[in-house]
């Protein structure tokens, strides 16, 4: 059993799921409160502050996207989506909406834990280098150097820049709030300008190395990202894909 006391606010309203989650999660090590429709989860949230939430989809009064969007609008909380349904608008969506990572039912205690561990990873990486393979289009990139440490980090990106120590992002002047996946996904761009960052890197430096789930995540990511950073999303010139490896990040200034 793991020597945890992670509090979990669990929102599903099936009794069945409710029974066999608080159970496993308990011999995990967690702690677990319950929520059964969509209006008790925002009521408790607010009272208990949880480390994580696991939010069931399809809940009574709020559905479970609304209370994941609610949630996100006043707190950077690890979200997990679970859901019955598994088609790919459906994952875009709940990722959209704030969600750190989907699942779909049905689902082994495992890989739902290791999930939930994986999410919980949420410190800033500081100071292990970053190292990024030549650039497909020709000419070698240099290996990136070590992050700045989170004390003292202030990134210049042109007109982004990246406060880490007050976890503060300016888009041209004006101070815009991230998500944490975002913000970290931000920093770790605008750290290493002009350098490719693998996909692979991204996800095992912003979700962890233990992240079980597929890579449309850093996608949804990176496209929210183009929506607030990028003067034309559909045009990125800041962050800037490099098919087949991953992205970089290209200081614009005006």
């Amino acid at each position: 059993m793991a020597a945890t006391t992670t509090s979990v606010l669990l929102v599903e309203d099936e009794d069945s799921f409710i029974d066999a989650l608080t159970l496993g999660l308990t011999r995990e090590g967690f702690a677990v409160q319950v929520a059964r429709d969509g209006a008790e989860a925002l009521e408790l949230f607010d009272e208990m502050h949880p480390d994580v939430v696991l939010l069931d989809v399809m809940l009574p009064k709020v559905s479970g996207l609304d209370v994941c969007r609610e949630i996100r609008s006043r707190s950077e909380v690890p979200i997990l989506l679970v859901t019955a349904r598994s088609s790919e608008i459906d994952t875009v969506v709940g990722l959209e909406v704030g969600a750190d990572d989907y699942i779909t039912k049905p689902y082994r205690m495992r890989e739902l834990v290791a999930r939930m561990r994986a999410v919980l990873r949420r410190r800033m990486p500081a100071a292990a280098a970053v190292v990024v393979p030549p650039s497909p289009g020709g000419g070698a990139l240099l290996p990136a150097g070590p992050l700045p440490g989170p004390a003292t980090a202030r990134l210049d990106g042109g007109d982004v820049s990246v406060d880490v120590s007050r976890h503060e992002v300016r888009i041209r002047g004006e101070l815009v709030a991230l998500p944490l996946k975002e913000f970290e996904l931000l920093a770790l761009l605008v750290a290493h300008p002009e350098r490719v960052v693998t996909r692979e890197l991204l996800m095992q430096r912003v979700w962890g190395p233990d992240y079980v789930g597929d890579t449309k995540t850093l996608d949804v990511h990176i496209k929210r990202l183009r929506g607030k950073v990028e003067v034309d999303p559909a045009q990125p010139e800041r962050i800037v894909t490099i098919r087949g490896v991953g992205y970089k990040y290209v200081p614009v200034t005006g």
